[in-house]
């Protein structure tokens, strides 16, 4: 292994690639119904390279982490705003009762096996997945006035219990909230979470990606008219109640542009655009269907456009639809709104708000003309907004350094909470001012995909080998224990979650339970399953409440053992 020992001292970054690569490969291997998922096989194989001696910086392990839950938060602001308030006493209960049934778990299993209070306050930090439970407790071992060498002592014994138990802290989490509490609940965590995102599209059928519908609303055909033609353009558009266009006449071999008083004459062959329903209930008087025909090609567009427009705030979308004159929004035909990402019913009562984006299909002309009545269109790029991520990135890492105390106890967000604070804000601000900060959702998704992996090879490398050595040197013990204290509360939490806060969906759950002890490896797992976002709000609030108040047990362990 020598050959190994070399090359990954020489090349870190390839046992940081590798253990990805393999992890992920691992990952998908099925083992009846079970799975262990790219990030524990990411985790499971960082465990095995550590044991031929590499380091990695612990730089990259903040960096990676911090892109990851920044990127979570800001694909989630616009959700977890909306969802703050009495809808979240359940997420606090729960948080809660995680940090009452893990202190319980410890002293309990300290007293039972005569753990002293380093060795105790270790297997919290490490088990729960907490690490500023090494710095409280080391504080608290600190003042309990005990000779110098006995704390010097009892504060290395912390980070042994902590080396011991971190890597089965991360792996357990992931196999409680993506593996069992699905079995338990007796549904997938992708099954709920479609579930739970068609709830918040209030009934509107919402596509995913590749998906489109067999027949879709808004067509283009073309038509031979029939002899009996006697219509003119205005009056063949408005013959029944929902509009459709005539966008291009073609008599003979010229091709004509059409006006509303334009005549149409017997076996004139124009292009209509328009809703289905509306041109079959017209399709009588439009004569013979042709599959194409020379000259009647017409590019339409879609546009994303954002309501900026005061005089459009608070009113309905039939009131506007009215109020508008004809001339302006003929030709253009709205196949969405949306507010804050999440689709509205696309009804005349529908109430229209600054910030809503509004879907508009038709040519290119009159899409422009309706964009700059209502605002400004969402150009699509493949391009991030590096000024307005970077500006997030700045501002969460500084939230990330501020310190309170309670008594003696520091308390912090840390550089995790504090970037997943500030994506929440950011994501939630882009939501409402979509001119700036824009983030393609494929650069979204592989900084949440490669910073959580890279996050959990550090781990796996940084705290593999010293975990594996003291195992060896000092019996399974306290692994044993660590696997305890990493199951039992959460087990604990989620049968007190199911049974007496009822939670009664997946996704939801899982992402409030991984929350609650802190579990970034658990809830990175529970997002590839969801495929969608539905279980970061409940995961962003106990994850903010769990880094308090695990960050609490320190002390509390130190003054029950």
């Amino acid at each position: 292994m020598n050959w190994l020992h070399e090359l990954f001292q020489k090349s870190p970054e390839i046992a940081l690639f590798f253990s990805i690569a393999a992890g992920y490969y691992i990952g998908k291997i099925k083992f009846g119904k079970f799975q262990l998922g790219g990030v524990a096989g990411s985790l499971l194989v960082a465990v095995l390279v550590s044991q031929v001696g590499v380091e990695i910086d612990n730089g990259v392990k903040s960096v990676m982490f911090a892109l990851f839950i920044y990127a979570v938060g800001y694909e989630s602001g616009p959700d977890f705003f909306r969802s703050l308030g009495k809808q979240s006493i359940k997420e606090i209960i729960l948080a809660a009762v995680l940090a009452i049934t893990g202190l319980l778990t410890v002293v309990v299993l300290a007293k039972w096996f005569d753990l002293d209070k380093g060795l105790a306050a270790g297997v919290a930090a490490g088990a729960l997945t907490q690490s500023a439970i090494i710095g409280t407790a080391g504080d608290a071992i600190a003042k309990l006035g005990l000779a110098p060498a006995e704390v010097t002592r009892l504060q290395g014994n912390v980070a042994i219990g902590y080396a011991v138990t971190y890597v089965f802290g991360s792996f357990g989490a992931i196999l409680v909230c993506v593996n069992l509490l699905p079995k338990f609940m007796g549904r997938t965590i992708k099954e709920d979470a479609l579930k739970a995102e068609n709830a918040l599209q209030t009934g509107v059928r919402v596509y995913g990606p590749g998906q489109e519908a067999a027949a879709p609303d808004l067509v283009g055909r073309i038509f031979k008219l029939p002899a009996n033609t006697t219509d003119t353009v205005q009056v063949l558009e408005h013959a029944t109640e929902i509009p459709l266009t005539i966008e291009r006449v073609k008599r003979g071999k010229q091709i004509m542009e059409p006006t509303p008083d334009m005549p149409l004459q017997a076996d004139d062959i124009v292009l209509v655009v328009g809703r289905r329903s509306a041109i079959v209930a017209v399709a009588g008087r439009l004569g013979k269907e042709l599959q194409e025909e020379d000259g009647m090609e017409l590019t339409m567009q879609k546009r994303d456009v954002v309501i900026t427009n005061k005089t459009l705030d608070k009113r309905t979308f039939g009131d506007i639809r009215e109020a508008v004159a004809k001339d302006v929004r003929h030709g253009v035909y709205v196949s969405q709104i949306s507010r804050q990402g999440k689709a509205l019913p696309l009804e005349p009562e529908t109430l229209l708000m600054l910030g809503d984006v509004v879907t508009v299909f038709g040519a290119e002309n009159d899409v422009k003309r309706i964009v700059e009545q209502a605002g400004h269109a969402i150009v699509p790029s493949a391009k991030t907004d590096f000024v307005y991520m970077g500006a997030g990135l700045v501002v969460g890492l500084l939230v990330g350094m501020l310190t309170a105390k309670i008594g003696s106890i520091p308390l912090t967000l840390g550089s995790g909470g504090g970037a997943l604070l500030s994506g929440l804000l950011f994501g939630w601000f882009r939501s409402r001012r979509q001119s700036f900060g824009y983030m393609p959702s494929g650069a979204v998704q592989i900084l949440k995909d490669l910073g959580l992996a890279a996050f959990v090879v550090v781990v796996g490398i940084s705290s593999g080998l010293q975990a594996v050595q003291t195992v060896e040197s000092q019996g399974l013990k306290i692994l044993i224990i660590g696997v305890v204290v990493t199951i039992l509360p959460l087990i604990l939490t989620m049968l007190f979650g199911r049974y007496v806060l009822r939670y009664n969906n997946t996704a939801i759950f899982a992402g409030a339970l991984s929350g609650t002890r802190s579990a970034n490896p658990a809830f990175g797992e529970v997002l590839d399953k969801a495929e969608n976002t539905v279980p970061t709000v409940p995961f962003a609030i106990t994850y903010a409440l769990a880094n308090v108040f695990l960050t609490l047990l320190g002390p509390l362990v130190v003054a029950f053992v």
